[in-house]
């Protein structure tokens, strides 16, 4: 044989992009929980289901979140569309609710306005532990009249009740002041006053903060920026009166509430538009990622061009909650459908078997089968590892007779029923099984 000297190139096989995951077959019962968890309690407390677009211009994200912002800056997905429009994949979820409260006049609904949303986020960032390119996150808001603080209480109340019932245990929950725009502007020119005169020992991503959102510089993780802010001046001791007030009836209502939590005087949240409060929920000593966050919104649906609207609101990191109940072993009462599994043998029992799964999905009987397979020996195998309890054989002598073998998978019985029967005699034998 002619050797050409040519190697064959080995196929490629493709991968999700980079940051991106699967979720798998195995794991959709987990996240199916999950989400039905958080919209059970959320409804119970009275939110509103709503979704926006995935995609939304962005100018949106732009002047909600803030220009000076790492999400704005490096991490947005960004493109032009034909007619050369800018949109952007959605980085988080708070922008486009405000968005569609203000486009479709949702204060009709009366105030306060409770919504509820789960989605996908995407942000271009390195993928590492709990944090994807495109990820899902639960969001709660409360829109109202006034920036009531029993408001912020009861929207960390119901995120705290979410993971309770999550059987997600010792949850603490950080929470700080960032002041409004009153009092903001002046602590803001005492921290870069505080910042400059150290600026040689900053690391060069704060340095470039300094000007543009010094705030950020509080939860820089570098050790050696981490070190300065020991001794910079702190929110809570520059809050105008407004705010303090504000402040104390929150932690009074978290108090009432017996939630569990410590004030964090370097938490501000990486999102131009919060103000006064802010807060993230972290379970037992675990202080580096937290299973979410979120805080008040005062500014932002008159930002976008709505009425003086205040709001508060968090959201939840669903992959960080799976990736905990995973780890610790969590059980959130996933209970497996009792499925009976159908077997058939011969032609006529395969034409006759697609008629006999939709009789018992009338009778609610939830039914696996393999119908490709011919053998009566791989069916029943494939039924043994599915765990069904009960198989229905049906074959060439029972199709003529109008009857079907019910047998029991656990211990061999089996009985043959008329078809007539079928549905009450399964029901009657899975009741019996428990």
């Amino acid at each position: 044989m002619e050797n050409t000297g040519k190697t064959k190139a080995k196929k490629q096989v493709l991968q999700s992009p980079k940051g991106m995951h699967d979720i798998l077959p195995q794991d959709q019962p987990l996240w199916d929980r999950v989400y039905r968890i958080a919209r059970d309690v959320s409804e119970y407390y009275n939110f509103k289901h709503i979704e926006t677009p995935m995609v939304e211009r962005s100018e949106l994200f732009e002047r909600s979140i803030g220009e000076a912002t790492d999400i704005v800056e490096k991490q947005m997905f960004t493109f032009k569309t034909k007619s050369r429009e800018s949109l952007t994949l959605r980085p988080e979820g708070t922008a486009g609710i405000a968005r569609s409260y203000i486009q479709h006049g949702l204060g009709q609904l009366g105030l306060p306005l409770k919504l509820y949303s789960a989605g996908s986020m995407f942000r271009y960032e390195q993928p590492q532990a709990g944090r994807y390119r495109e990820f899902h996150q639960i969001e709660c808001d409360i829109i109202s009249v006034e920036s009531n603080p029993i408001y912020d209480a009861q929207a960390i109340l119901v995120f705290c009740r979410i993971l309770e019932v999550l059987k997600i245990k010792d949850l603490r929950v950080a929470v700080n002041s960032i002041g409004c725009k009153s009092c903001r502007p002046v602590y803001r020119k005492k921290l870069q006053a505080y910042y400059k005169s150290h600026k040689r020992a900053l690391c060069a991503h704060c340095v470039s903060r300094l000007d543009k959102n010094p705030l950020r510089l509080l939860d820089c993780k570098e050790e050696k920026c981490r070190a300065l802010r020991e001794d910079a001046p702190i929110m809570i001791d520059n809050l105008c009166k407004v705010c303090r007030e504000h402040f104390k009836h929150v932690l009074e209502y978290l108090d009432e509430l017996e939630l569990p939590y410590m004030l964090d005087h370097y938490l501000v949240r990486g999102l131009d538009y919060y103000t006064k409060t802010v807060f993230e929920i972290f379970t037992g000593e675990e202080t580096v990622n937290a299973l979410g966050g979120g805080g008040r919104y005062d500014y932002l649906i008159e930002m976008l061009g709505g009425k003086i609207t205040p709001a508060v609101g968090w959201a939840m990191g669903v992959e960080r909650v799976i990736e905990h109940i995973k780890t610790q072993g969590i059980n959130i009462g996933i209970r497996a459908k009792k499925k009976i599994f159908i077997i058939y043998i011969g032609e006529l029992a395969k034409k006759k078997a697609l008629g006999l799964i939709e009789e018992l999905r009338k009778n609610n009987i939830d039914v696996d089968e393999s119908l490709g397979r011919e053998s009566l020996n791989a069916q029943l195998r494939i039924a043994d590892k599915s765990g069904a309890p009960l198989a229905l054989i049906f074959g060439q002598k029972e199709a003529f007779e109008e009857s079907i073998i019910i047998r029991d998978l656990a211990t061999g019985i089996q009985e043959t029923v008329p078809l007539e029967k079928m549905a009450a005699s399964v029901k009657k034998k899975l009741k019996n099984k428990g």
